[in-house]
């Protein structure tokens, strides 16, 4: 049986999927990858969006005016606002996030591209990341964009994974090892 990150992962895929063809079509994959990154943006800025948007005590029409008066205020061009809107509708704005994700990796793959998720204990900085990005994309073969985020937990070191691909560079990995090790040993 399918999981629900599954199961939004293709809803997400399928809206992203005719939202990329259409706008590759009509020659605006710029536009449409620039209002996605607002959306984006508002979504993770705002809990409250999130809640209104997952939320089935709100009803179709108020998902779809509350929708329709944000991406207005944000400037949010027709190829979005329409997506967005046919989501609400369709009572599945719980998988944009999933969509807006879909589509950026069906643009990166077009343009032969690959991203690579970067778990760090403290932020790059930015000679950091081009200088992983240089190297990534010298091992891969491929241009390499970086999704970064910080955890903590990491102590220290990276964990880089693109594609099925893992690199586990961290801290804390190295200390469970030894920790591993050193039981066996006694």
């Amino acid at each position: 049986m399918a999981t629900s990150s599954s199961i939004v992962a293709q809803v997400g895929g399928r809206y992203a999927g005719a939202l990329f063809e259409l706008s590759s079509e009509r020659g605006v994959l710029e536009a449409i990858e620039a209002d996605l990154a607002t959306v984006s943006g508002l979504i993770a800025e705002s809990t409250e969006l999130v809640a209104f948007m997952r939320s089935p005590l709100r009803t179709r029409d108020e998902q779809v005016r509350g929708m329709q008066a944000l991406l207005a205020r944000a400037g949010i061009g027709p190829f979005v606002t329409h997506l967005v809107l046919l989501m609400a509708k369709n009572r599945r704005l719980f998988a944009l996030s999933a969509t807006i994700a879909a589509f950026k990796e069906l643009l990166a793959r077009s343009r032969g591209q690959v991203t690579a998720q970067v778990a760090s204990a403290e932020p790059l900085s930015f000679e950091q990341g081009e200088q992983l990005k240089s190297e990534l994309s010298r091992l891969i073969g491929k241009t390499v964009s970086i999704d970064a985020k910080v955890d903590q937990s990491l102590l220290g070191g990276l964990i880089v994974r693109v594609g099925s691909r893992q690199i586990d560079g961290s801290l804390k990995t190295k200390l469970d090892r030894l920790a591993v090790a050193m039981k066996g040993n006694a």
